[in-house]
Protein backbone atom coordinates (compact mmCIF):
# COMPACT_ATOMS: atom_id res chain seq x y z
CA UNK A 1 0.00 0.00 0.00
CA UNK A 2 2.90 2.32 0.75
CA UNK A 3 4.24 1.96 -2.80
CA UNK A 4 0.83 2.63 -4.29
CA UNK A 5 0.35 5.72 -2.12
CA UNK A 6 3.81 6.96 -3.12
CA UNK A 7 3.08 6.50 -6.84
CA UNK A 8 -0.28 8.26 -6.56
CA UNK A 9 1.39 11.14 -4.74
CA UNK A 10 4.06 11.41 -7.44
CA UNK A 11 1.48 11.27 -10.24
CA UNK A 12 -0.65 13.99 -8.71
CA UNK A 13 2.26 16.26 -7.85
CA UNK A 14 1.24 18.64 -10.63
CA UNK A 15 4.44 18.32 -12.66
CA UNK A 16 3.90 19.89 -16.04
CA UNK A 17 4.91 18.44 -19.37
CA UNK A 18 8.16 19.62 -20.82
CA UNK A 19 7.96 22.70 -22.99
CA UNK A 20 7.25 21.73 -26.59
CA UNK A 21 10.24 22.15 -28.89
CA UNK A 22 10.49 25.17 -31.13
CA UNK A 23 8.96 24.16 -34.44
CA UNK A 24 11.78 25.74 -36.46
CA UNK A 25 14.17 23.26 -34.78
CA UNK A 26 12.51 20.41 -36.70
CA UNK A 27 14.45 21.44 -39.82
CA UNK A 28 17.48 19.67 -38.36
CA UNK A 29 15.79 16.28 -38.72
CA UNK A 30 16.14 15.31 -35.03
CA UNK A 31 13.73 12.41 -34.50
CA UNK A 32 13.42 12.99 -30.74
CA UNK A 33 12.40 16.62 -31.33
CA UNK A 34 9.91 15.46 -33.96
CA UNK A 35 8.41 12.94 -31.56
CA UNK A 36 8.10 15.59 -28.84
CA UNK A 37 6.56 18.05 -31.31
CA UNK A 38 3.97 15.49 -32.45
CA UNK A 39 3.04 14.80 -28.84
CA UNK A 40 2.74 18.54 -28.17
CA UNK A 41 0.57 18.93 -31.28
CA UNK A 42 -1.67 16.07 -30.13
CA UNK A 43 -2.01 17.74 -26.72
CA UNK A 44 -2.69 21.21 -28.19
CA UNK A 45 0.37 22.70 -26.47
CA UNK A 46 1.22 25.11 -29.30
CA UNK A 47 -0.35 28.53 -29.68
CA UNK A 48 -2.13 29.56 -32.88
CA UNK A 49 0.87 31.74 -33.81
CA UNK A 50 3.13 28.68 -33.53
CA UNK A 51 0.82 26.68 -35.80
CA UNK A 52 0.79 29.50 -38.35
CA UNK A 53 4.59 29.53 -38.24
CA UNK A 54 4.64 25.75 -38.73
CA UNK A 55 2.43 26.04 -41.82
CA UNK A 56 4.69 28.74 -43.21
CA UNK A 57 7.89 26.81 -42.48
CA UNK A 58 6.55 23.56 -43.95
CA UNK A 59 5.22 25.24 -47.08
CA UNK A 60 7.81 24.86 -49.79
CA UNK A 61 10.33 23.01 -47.60
CA UNK A 62 9.79 19.78 -49.46
CA UNK A 63 7.52 18.39 -52.09
CA UNK A 64 7.62 14.95 -50.50
CA UNK A 65 4.68 12.85 -51.59
CA UNK A 66 2.14 11.87 -48.96
CA UNK A 67 0.57 8.47 -49.47
CA UNK A 68 -2.70 7.80 -47.66
CA UNK A 69 -3.66 4.20 -47.05
CA UNK A 70 -7.13 3.42 -45.77
CA UNK A 71 -9.52 0.51 -45.59
CA UNK A 72 -11.69 -1.58 -43.33
CA UNK A 73 -10.36 -3.38 -40.29
CA UNK A 74 -8.42 -6.49 -41.25
CA UNK A 75 -8.11 -5.43 -44.90
CA UNK A 76 -4.31 -5.51 -44.74
CA UNK A 77 -3.43 -1.82 -44.41
CA UNK A 78 -0.42 -2.47 -42.16
CA UNK A 79 0.76 -5.38 -44.28
CA UNK A 80 0.48 -3.25 -47.43
CA UNK A 81 2.31 -0.38 -45.74
CA UNK A 82 5.06 -2.75 -44.64
CA UNK A 83 5.45 -4.11 -48.18
CA UNK A 84 5.60 -0.60 -49.66
CA UNK A 85 8.31 0.36 -47.16
CA UNK A 86 10.24 -2.84 -47.88
CA UNK A 87 10.18 -2.20 -51.63
CA UNK A 88 11.19 1.46 -51.30
CA UNK A 89 14.07 0.44 -49.02
CA UNK A 90 15.16 -2.29 -51.41
CA UNK A 91 14.88 -0.21 -54.59
CA UNK A 92 16.62 2.83 -53.09
CA UNK A 93 19.26 0.76 -51.30
CA UNK A 94 18.09 2.38 -48.05
CA UNK A 95 18.86 5.89 -49.26
CA UNK A 96 15.32 7.28 -48.80
CA UNK A 97 13.93 8.54 -45.53
CA UNK A 98 10.36 7.45 -44.90
CA UNK A 99 7.95 8.58 -42.20
CA UNK A 100 4.99 6.37 -41.32
CA UNK A 101 2.11 7.80 -39.36
CA UNK A 102 -0.23 5.00 -38.29
CA UNK A 103 -3.56 6.25 -36.99
CA UNK A 104 -5.68 3.99 -34.83
CA UNK A 105 -9.32 4.72 -34.05
CA UNK A 106 -10.33 5.50 -30.50
CA UNK A 107 -12.89 2.98 -29.32
CA UNK A 108 -16.32 4.26 -28.31
CA UNK A 109 -16.72 1.75 -25.51
CA UNK A 110 -13.33 2.14 -23.80
CA UNK A 111 -12.02 5.46 -25.07
CA UNK A 112 -8.69 3.75 -25.82
CA UNK A 113 -6.76 2.81 -28.94
CA UNK A 114 -4.62 -0.25 -29.61
CA UNK A 115 -1.74 1.49 -31.46
CA UNK A 116 -0.42 -1.91 -32.51
CA UNK A 117 0.29 -1.28 -36.19
CA UNK A 118 4.05 -1.53 -35.78
CA UNK A 119 3.66 -5.15 -34.64
CA UNK A 120 2.76 -6.13 -38.21
CA UNK A 121 5.54 -4.13 -39.81
CA UNK A 122 8.92 -5.75 -40.27
CA UNK A 123 10.53 -3.28 -42.70
CA UNK A 124 10.51 -0.31 -40.30
CA UNK A 125 13.61 -1.47 -38.43
CA UNK A 126 16.05 0.94 -40.07
CA UNK A 127 17.43 4.33 -39.12
CA UNK A 128 15.90 5.92 -42.25
CA UNK A 129 12.39 4.90 -41.20
CA UNK A 130 10.39 6.92 -38.67
CA UNK A 131 7.26 5.25 -37.32
CA UNK A 132 4.70 6.94 -35.12
CA UNK A 133 1.37 5.54 -33.98
CA UNK A 134 -1.30 7.97 -32.86
CA UNK A 135 -4.90 7.67 -31.80
CA UNK A 136 -7.79 9.64 -33.24
CA UNK A 137 -8.64 10.72 -29.66
CA UNK A 138 -12.28 10.94 -30.69
CA UNK A 139 -14.39 7.88 -31.44
CA UNK A 140 -16.52 9.76 -33.96
CA UNK A 141 -13.70 10.59 -36.40
CA UNK A 142 -11.18 8.56 -38.35
CA UNK A 143 -8.35 11.08 -38.42
CA UNK A 144 -7.05 13.21 -35.57
CA UNK A 145 -7.95 16.87 -35.49
CA UNK A 146 -4.25 17.81 -35.63
CA UNK A 147 -3.35 15.60 -38.63
CA UNK A 148 -2.55 18.54 -40.92
CA UNK A 149 -0.12 20.04 -38.38
CA UNK A 150 1.47 16.66 -37.64
CA UNK A 151 2.10 16.14 -41.36
CA UNK A 152 3.55 19.65 -41.59
CA UNK A 153 5.94 18.82 -38.73
CA UNK A 154 6.99 15.61 -40.50
CA UNK A 155 7.50 17.50 -43.78
CA UNK A 156 9.61 20.10 -41.98
CA UNK A 157 11.83 17.28 -40.71
CA UNK A 158 12.76 16.50 -44.31
CA UNK A 159 11.44 13.03 -45.14
CA UNK A 160 11.45 11.81 -48.74
CA UNK A 161 8.11 9.98 -48.39
CA UNK A 162 5.30 10.26 -45.85
CA UNK A 163 2.83 7.40 -45.45
CA UNK A 164 -0.36 7.93 -43.47
CA UNK A 165 -2.22 4.74 -42.63
CA UNK A 166 -5.68 5.23 -41.21
CA UNK A 167 -8.96 3.41 -40.80
CA UNK A 168 -11.51 4.56 -43.27
CA UNK A 169 -13.92 2.83 -45.56
CA UNK A 170 -16.56 1.25 -43.41
CA UNK A 171 -15.07 2.75 -40.24
CA UNK A 172 -15.51 6.44 -40.92
CA UNK A 173 -16.12 8.98 -43.63
CA UNK A 174 -12.92 8.37 -45.62
CA UNK A 175 -11.31 11.60 -44.36
CA UNK A 176 -7.87 10.59 -45.59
Amino acid sequence: QGMIDDMLKRCSSGEQRAEPPALASLKGGDRILLTRAITALENSQYKQADLAQLAELADGVTDSPILGITGTGGAGKSSTTDEIIRRFRQDSKDSLTIAVLAIDPTRKKTGGALLGDRIRMNAIGHSNIFMRSIATRDASVEIPQQLREIIQAIKLSGFDLIIVETPGIGQGDAGI
